[in-house]
């Protein structure tokens, strides 16, 4: 099995010889890769649609996998028990889909439990969510594929309140990292926030706030 970069980055972050969940799973590659690899010995590749599931079986059943992942039905991890898997991707979906699943998967509150989200929009308030239920988020990576960048975020349980700006909800993680694709993603959401200020400053509307976030976004530009 041969992953494509974001799915590929998702995989990494992975830990070893525990029991995976992929939420969302579509064609269950990162399932089938990741058993494949001796990374898990036991899968649950679970969507909410028939028709995607069936997809999913027929790669499981290609590759000989049947007896390693198992296929389920549910929204979300609506359709999962507590301790059932202690990782879980959720991956390809909105940012704030996957917040609705964190704030109604009670269960996600344990320590040993590691998320890793790759949200496809609206990763702000995906941060926003995981901070105000008290998880940390300990790592994030940029992966590309084609002209396009994608985020992923490393996610635990943490217990404690969790102290953020709104600087640290637009950039997270991703200043403390050195790579180009790290780099890049910056410029992005500093090119997005300039033309916003510009087109405000063009109407002659107050953009105080918004042109002192622009300034501390420039730190991390080239």
């Amino acid at each position: 099995m041969k992953l494509d970069n974001r799915l590929m980055a998702i995989a990494d972050l992975v830990r070893k010889d525990k029991i995976f969940a992929d939420i969302g799973t579509d064609h269950a590659y990162l399932p089938v890769y990741l058993v494949e690899n001796g990374i898990t010995k036991k899968a649950i590749a679970a969507d909410l649609r028939v028709g995607p599931l069936e997809n999913a079986r027929d790669a499981v059943v290609s590759y000989g996998y049947s007896e390693q992942i198992e296929l389920r039905l549910s929204d979300g991890l609506d359709n999962f028990k507590e301790n059932e898997a202690h990782e879980i991707a959720v991956a390809g979906m909105g940012g704030l889909l996957i917040s609705s699943f964190i704030e109604r998967t009670h269960w996600l509150k344990n320590e040993n439990i590691h998320l890793i989200l790759q949200p496809m929009t609206h990763v702000e308030e995906l941060r926003k969510t995981l901070f105000d239920n008290k998880f940390i988020i300990d790592k994030e990576v940029v992966a590309k594929d084609g002209d396009k960048l994608y985020i992923i975020l490393s996610c635990y349980y943490y217990s404690d309140e969790t102290a953020y700006t709104d600087l640290d909800l637009i950039v997270g993680k991703l200043p403390h990292n050195n790579d180009d694709l790290s780099k890049e993603y910056l410029s992005k959401i500093y090119n997005k926030y300039k033309k916003k200020l510009d087109a405000l400053k063009k109407a002659d509307k107050e953009c105080t706030d918004l042109e002192e976030l622009v300034g501390e976004l420039k730190q991390w530009q080239q």
